[in-house]
């Protein structure tokens, strides 16, 4: 975000007299430019490109990034909107020349269409299914954003720098808005698979899936964007890949139900349903160079470790100690399954039913990090914000880095 506004204002800097540069209205243009750019960077990260996600080191991030760009791109623009970027003695021009009620329209519509689609996009009570073609209409409502820049009487020439900065941003965002919405499907990594069995739980349910064709290439700790051939349940949705790599391909979901989708799949998912899975997604890998590793799951946050103990070709449990948060009555996997599998690896696992002020956490962890030295205590968590935010704090206390803390981001919405 920083990087925008600084690149927005240098380009803009050349196109104004220099006694308007701190002008509200020579502000207002090098923040509506910087918008701009922000929201073409933002259609770009949305497009789930692997480059993109190797860049910054997982798709999670990658979507952390998206939304908060949009939040930045929004207040931006509210600045841009308030103070109108033209003065009298600006030499200005519009590059494409379109009637000039239709300029106004589109100026308003965009700032409008920003808000709501910012707006909706952070508003977590919106049923899924409505909340995604909501959020789809963010790539067209780019193209609009950027009909705005070409129509409007601007100071900035094309082949300005600050034109060619908004050349490029658009060119990007213009091209990621389109692979998502007509290419994804077609180019992007995916198979086919069949639900072949299936074990309910109290609000949760465990699949597993078999390839209908080549399986998936991944790495466990990896998530994936499951899409189910049924009414309501065809939108991809991101669930962690709760299992290893197996000879045959099958792979598993543990899908608890904590909303309007994941509700609706776990009451009507049955043996014999089709589904595409999109993956492999996310760097949520184990640490296989550390001399002592802590894992904490919390929720259905414990699926990729799930996946780790699960994988034949990992080894070298002794080292692990897995800490389980959950609701007591609401476990899924149950505590005596989890335990029966890390004791067939050799793992440790300690269940805290009882939150991460829980005697049983505390202890075991500052015993953990007083025994190997709390520099060599590698950490790997997946599961809640707040319990990360507790998680962090007890780190801190017993001295172990946060450089040492690798985790994923929970949620996406």
């Amino acid at each position: 975000m920083v990087f925008s506004i600084v690149v927005s204002a240098l380009a803009v800097a050349p196109a104004l007299p220099r006694e308007d540069w701190f002008t509200p209205q020579g502000i207002s243009l090098a923040l509506g430019t910087a918008a701009l750019a922000l929201m073409g960077i933002t259609a770009l990260l949305a497009a789930r490109l692997r480059v993109v996600e190797t860049l910054f080191g997982g798709l999670d991030r990658v979507y952390l990034a998206h939304k908060w760009l949009g939040i930045w791109a929004l207040a931006l623009a509210s600045f841009h909107l308030v103070y109108h970027a033209d003065r009298d003695h600006w030499s200005t021009a519009a590059i494409l020349l379109v009637p000039g009620e239709m300029t106004r329209f589109v100026r308003h519509f965009c700032y409008v269409g920003l808000m709501l689609i910012v707006m909706l996009a952070l508003n977590r009570n919106i049923p899924y299914r409505v909340w995604r073609w909501w959020h789809k209409l963010s790539g067209p409502l780019f193209l609009v954003v950027v009909l705005h820049w070409l129509s409007i009487e601007s100071p900035i020439a094309l082949a300005s720098p600050a034109g060619l900065w908004l050349a490029l941003t658009a060119a990007a965002g213009a091209a990621g808005a389109l692979y998502k919405l007509l290419l994804y499907r077609h180019l992007a990594g995916r198979a086919p698979y069949r639900v072949v069995a299936r074990t309910p739980g109290k609000a949760a349910i465990h699949l597993e899936l078999a390839p209908v064709g080549k399986p998936l290439a991944f790495q466990p700790g990896q998530f994936g964007f499951l899409c189910l051939k049924l009414d309501g349940l065809r939108e991809p949705h991101p669930f962690t890949l709760a299992s290893g790599v197996r000879p045959d391909g099958h792979v598993d979901f543990v899908i608890r139900a904590l909303g309007d989708y994941t509700s609706k799949l776990v009451a009507n998912v049955r043996v014999g349903t089709m589904a595409d899975i999109y993956a492999p997604h996310g760097r949520f890998t184990r640490n296989r160079k550390a001399r002592r590793e802590v894992w904490i799951g919390g929720g259905v946050g414990i699926s990729p470790f799930i996946a780790w103990l699960t994988d034949p070709r990992e080894d070298r449990f002794e080292q692990v100690t897995l800490f389980y948060f959950h609701t007591p009555g609401r476990e899924f996997p149950k505590v005596k399954a989890l335990a029966d599998l890390a004791n067939r690896r050799g793992a440790e696992l300690v269940p805290v039913p009882g939150g991460p002020d829980s005697l049983a956490f505390r202890q075991r962890f500052m015993a953990i990090a007083r025994e190997i030295g709390p520099q060599a205590v590698d950490v790997a968590f997946c599961g809640p914000v707040g319990l990360l935010d507790k998680v962090r704090a007890r780190m801190r206390r017993e001295g172990v880095p946060m450089a040492n803390l690798h985790h994923e981001h929970f949620n996406f919405r």
